[in-house]
C-alpha cells in the first residue's frame, strides 16, 4: 500500500473541512514565510488557475451556443481579446447571419463561409450608419434636353427621358453619357427595352420607335386625350395605355390595332401596370396576366390574356365618398398592391383584395410612394427623399431634394434600382436611387455613395 498517497488524501480531507477564514490565515502565514522564488512560483500558478480561457477550452458547438446570447457590438469587442477568440467568434456563421438579418439584410443560406458573413455585417453596419447620418447618397445631373422633361423610365442602369423638345434620350447612369437620342413627339410616358422605345404622348397617340435607327415602327391612334401611361409585354404581343379620356386601351403591339377599350374610370387614367399574377384566388391563378389601371380615386383590376374582351375584376379605393385622393404612383409585384394617399400607405393582398395594413405618417404631409419591398419603402415629399423600415414603420433616413418640377401624373420622378427594397445584401446598394426632372430641363439624380 502507498502510505504517502494515503497521507495526502487524509491531509486533503482535513483541509476541506477547515473553515474558509482559517484557510486564509494559513495561506497568509505561508506567504509570510515564502521568499521571492516561492512568491514568483505562486504568482505564475495562480494566473493559470484564475484566468482560464473558457472560450478556448469549451467544445466549439458549446462556444457557438454561448456566443448567440451576445449582441454583435459586444462580439466585435470580444474579437480583440485574442487571436483565438477572434478565430472562434468569426467562425460562428449563424451569429453573423442573424446580425445581418436584424439590420434588414438579405441572407443567402447557401453561403457557409463564416468570414464572409462577418465581412457582410461590418459592411452592413457601415451602410446603416451612413443612412442614419443621412450620408449614404450623392447627387449628379444629366444635361442635354432643351425643354421640359415630362417622362422618365429606368431599367438595368439605363434611364430614358422624354421631353417637350420632341426627343427621347437614353442615358447610362453610371457614366452620365447619352447612349441614344431620337426625334419623337411630345412624350408624357416612356418605356423601353434593348431594341425599342414606346412613348405615350400629349398628342393623344402612342408610338413605338427603333433605337438604332430612330424610325417610328408603329403608331397607335384612338385616344381622345393625352396618354399618361404605357406598358407592354412582348410575350403577349400586347400594349396597354391610360389616357386623360378616362379610358384604358389594349393594343396589338406588333400590328398597332386596338383590341379593346376598357371603360369605367371617371378621372384621368394616370397609371397602367401589366404584371403576371403570383397568387391564386377565385378570380385568377398564378401565371395569369393582370392589368392594373389607376385614376385619382380608384384602382381597377382587369384580366389580360390573348382574349380580346375582359371585364373589371375589382375596384379598390380608400374612401367610398371619394374624399381621399390616391397618389399617381402604384406598386404591384403580383402578390401585393401598394398605393399612397393623404392617409398614408395602403397595402392590399392580391389574393383576397383585403387591405393588409395602412402605414400612417401624420408627421409628414403629402408623402408619396416611390418603391415598396419586403423590408424597405422609398418615399418622398416636396423636400426630402425618405427610407422607411417596413418592419417598424419608422423613417430611418432622409435626403434633401431640390425644387423639382411637380406633376399630377407622377411620371416626372421615379425610383431607380429596386432590389435593395427587399433587403440590402452588400452589393445591391449601388447605382440610381431616385431621378426627377428639373425646371432647367436637366435631370437630377440621387445615387448610392460608394462604401467607405
Amino acid at each position: 500500500m502507498n502510505y504517502k498517497r494515503c497521507a495526502n488524501v487524509r491531509d486533503c480531507a482535513i483541509v476541506v473541512g477547515i473553515p474558509w477564514k482559517q484557510k486564509n490565515e494559513t495561506l497568509d502565514h505561508l506567504i509570510s514565510l515564502s521568499g521571492a522564488v516561492q512568491l514568483r512560483h505562486l504568482s505564475n500558478n495562480l494566473e493559470t488557475l484564475l484566468k482560464r480561457d473558457f472560450l478556448k477550452l469549451l467544445p466549439l458547438e458549446l462556444s457557438f451556443y454561448l456566443l448567440k446570447w451576445l449582441d454583435p457590438q459586444t462580439l466585435l469587442t470580444c474579437c480583440l481579446v485574442s487571436k483565438q477568440w477572434n478565430k472562434v467568434i468569426s467562425a460562428c456563421t449563424e451569429v453573423w447571419q442573424t446580425a445581418c438579418k436584424n439590420l434588414g439584410w438579405q441572407i443567402d443560406d447557401s453561403v457557409q463561409d463564416a468570414l464572409h458573413w462577418k465581412k457582410v455585417y461590418l459592411k452592413a453596419i457601415l451602410r446603416m450608419k451612413q443612412l442614419e447620418d443621412h450620408e449614404a447618397f450623392e447627387t449628379s445631373s444629366l444635361i442635354g434636353h432643351s425643354a421640359r422633361v415630362y417622362a422618365l423610365y429606368y431599367k438595368d442602369g439605363l434611364l430614358c427621358t422624354g421631353s417637350d423638345d420632341l426627343s427621347a434620350k437614353l442615358w447610362d447612369v453610371s457614366t452620365g453619357q447619352c447612349v441614344y437620342g431620337i426625334q419623337t413627339h411630345t412624350c408624357a410616358a416612356v418605356k423601353f427595352d434593348e431594341q425599342k422605345l414606346v412613348t405615350g404622348s400629349f398628342d393623344n397617340t402612342v408610338a413605338c420607335w427603333e433605337w438604332s435607327s430612330g424610325a417610328r415602327t408603329q403608331h397607335f391612334r384612338g385616344h381622345t386625350g393625352a396618354v399618361f401611361s404605357v406598358d407592354y409585354n412582348d410575350e403577349l404581343d400586347i400594349l396597354v395605355s391610360g389616357s386623360a379620356d378616362f379610358t384604358v386601351k389594349v393594343w396589338a403591339l406588333s400590328a398597332g390595332t386596338c383590341l379593346n377599350t376598357l371603360t369605367g374610370h371617371t378621372e384621368w387614367v394616370t397609371k397602367v401596370v401589366l404584371q403576371k399574377c403570383k397568387v391564386k384566388s377565385l378570380l385568377h391563378s398564378p401565371g395569369d396576366y393582370i392589368l392594373l389601371s389607376a385614376d385619382k380615386y380608384e384602382i381597377k383590376i382587369w384580366p389580360i390574356g390573348r382574349e380580346i374582351n375582359c371585364k373589371c375584376l375589382k375596384t379598390l379605393s380608400v374612401s367610398e365618398d371619394r374624399s381621399i385622393c390616391l397618389q399617381p404612383r402604384l406598386h404591384f409585384d403580383g402578390k401585393y398592391i401598394v398605393c399612397s394617399s393623404a392617409l398614408g400607405l395602403y397595402q392590399w393582398d392580391f389574393a383576397s383584395y383585403d387591405i393588409l395594413r395602412v402605414i400612417k405618417t401624420p408627421e409628414i404631409a403629402n408623402l408619396a410612394l416611390l418603391g415598396f419591398g419586403d423590408v424597405f419603402a422609398l418615399l418622398f415629399d416636396n423636400r426630402y427623399l425618405y427610407i422607411m423600415d417596413l418592419r417598424t414603420e419608422n423613417l430611418i433616413s432622409r435626403w434633401p431634394l431640390p425644387e423639382y418640377r411637380k406633376s399630377k401624373r407622377g411620371s416626372s420622378f421615379l425610383a431607380g434600382e429596386a432590389s435593395w427594397l427587399n433587403g440590402l445584401d452588400g452589393h445591391n446598394d449601388t447605382g440610381l436611387v431616385f431621378a426627377t426632372s428639373m425646371p432647367d430641363h436637366s435631370i437630377h439624380l440621387v445615387l448610392w455613395k460608394e462604401h467607405g
